[in-house]
């Protein structure tokens, strides 16, 4: 079957050169990037959000699109000739969508006009799953990128080897971030649903979005319904031996399924391609890991991102490439060039004696994979995990126990009530896995941690901060703070 656009960039670009699209809620990661898409297509492009953060802000003001604070009737004057609707904060009763209904502007969800506008006619390759669904697609769309395919791609994140969260491409390939979440307030199905893969990863999956979903069977509906837009000759790249999964695909399947995991899985459907995609690591402290397929050794690779996970995000990357025509040992090559994603682990200060990073790590799984990970690389040295729980899933409490063990990998937890929690964040601090510190005030956080104690001799200090936001700032305030010391 052959992929092709049924019209090119630049005659998207003649067509509404003069056509002007309104986002509601620009800074978030999708409507963030279909933005700048959109741009990219030559439309006119404006929008409105209450609060945006980096990288979002940086990509947006990079691309010259015109952002405006809070949602205002008087934005929406003249009418703009559709309205992309996002769907964080953005409920009935926001000036903004009454206005659009009581005068009966044409809109539609972000999802929707992903999957309508740029999707429709494409090779879409979806990567799904509760974690690393930004690194997954990064690495995807790099090793498509150095096979020369010259993929389109929208990601929740910036991939350090382009700088930017979305593309449009030349290619039929486009590679897209497939998140399970609403698509809006209007439209209750997950986001994905609009997106009709032909390559789908689904990295794992596990409870989350609790204000949405009140269990993970509520979850596993709606992964069933993008399960069954996809075609038979597609292809699922999916774990072994994940029980939420393997339940899933044991509902329904109608494509073929590829694995990932270092134990032979459980024979679901016979669309099993029974291809078991794994990874040894050569030695404990390094990156170095053989990827094997079926037993048999393809190649060694050595990666920039450490920990189990970011091996399997690696399998699962080049399993969906090969779909796509690429050859395993081409994506083993391009991954030895892959740089990451920015705010994954992401170092914005490094000295002697100490590193902090950057990490966008907001579920307690997420937060103990990316602590783990650290600690094989540093091996003794001393890490200080510094967590902000802001998503509404932690917010609500629901996984607070699993969110106290998530920091066991490290030395030291802080944790940062935001003063959005529905329950005693002071609870994580009784009965520890680690010392653990509460704080309510950014600044006195900051100051805590860079008057601790210097490390001695030649091991280093290593201050993970965590967040799926700005943390009220903390990231400059440090900067500023270890400027002003020097």
């Amino acid at each position: 079957m052959e992929f092709c656009a049924t019209i090119s960039p630049s005659d998207f670009r003649r067509l509404f050169m003069s056509k002007r699209l309104y986002f509601l809620g620009i800074g978030g990661t999708l409507i963030g990037s279909l933005a700048m898409l959109a741009k990219e297509l030559g439309y006119q492009v404006s929008g409105s959000d209450d609060q945006l953060y980096p990288p979002m802000s940086d990509l947006l003001a990079t691309a010259g699109i015109e952002v405006f604070e809070g949602f205002e009737e008087k934005q929406l004057d003249p009418a703009p000739e559709q309205i992309i609707i996002g769907n964080s904060g953005l409920p009935r009763g926001n000036p903004a969508i009454e206005y659009i209904l009581e005068r009966g502007l044409n809109y539609v969800s972000g999802a929707e006009w992903l999957g309508e506008t740029i999707l429709r006619d494409k090779w879409v390759l979806a990567v799904s799953g509760t974690h690393g669904k930004t690194t997954t697609a990064s690495m995807l769309v790099w090793i498509l990128e150095k096979a020369g395919l010259n993929p389109g791609f929208l990601i929740g994140g910036a991939p350090l080897n382009f700088g930017v969260s979305s593309r449009l491409g030349s290619d039929p390939f486009f590679v897209v971030e497939a998140d399970e979440y609403d698509t809006s307030y209007f439209d209750r199905r997950s986001k994905f649903v609009h997106y009709r893969p032909r390559t789908l990863v689904i990295n794992n999956l596990e409870f989350d979005h609790a204000d949405i979903f009140k269990d993970i069977t509520e979850i596993k509906n709606q992964f069933h319904l993008l399960l069954r837009t996809m075609p038979g000759n597609g292809l699922i790249v999916a774990p072994a031996n994940s029980p939420e999964i393997d339940d899933l695909l044991e509902a329904g399947v109608w494509t073929n399924i590829s694995r990932i995991g270092n134990r032979p899985p459980k024979k679901i459907t016979p669309l099993e391609t029974n291809d078991l995609w794994s990874a040894t690591r050569i030695e404990k402290s390094t990156n170095y890991f053989d990827v094997e397929l079926n037993d048999s050794v393809i190649g060694r690779l050595e990666m920039n991102n450490s920990g189990e996970h970011n091996r399997f995000n690696a399998l699962n990357a080049i399993a969906a490439a090969r779909h796509a025509g690429v050859p395993p040992m081409l994506a083993i090559e391009a991954l030895r060039e892959f740089r990451g994603v920015k705010r994954r682990l992401e170092i914005f200060f490094e000295d002697d004696h100490i590193a902090i990073y950057d990490d966008f790590a907001h579920h307690p799984t997420a937060i103990r994979t990316t602590l783990q990970g650290l600690r094989d690389q540093v091996s003794s040295e001393e890490i200080i995990a510094v967590v902000e729980p802001r998503t509404h899933t932690m917010s609500l409490g629901t996984l607070r126990n699993e969110l106290k063990t998530s920091v066991s990998a490290s030395d030291k937890a802080i944790f940062f009530n935001n003063g959005r929690m529905s329950w005693d964040l002071n609870e994580l601090a009784k009965d520890p896995v680690v010392d653990t510190q509460i704080f309510d005030q950014v600044d006195k956080l900051v100051e805590y941690i860079l008057g601790l104690p210097q490390s001695t001799g030649d091991k280093k200090r290593h201050i993970v901060v965590m967040s799926n936001g700005s943390f009220d700032g903390l990231r400059q305030k440090v900067e500023d703070k270890l400027k002003k010391n020097k």
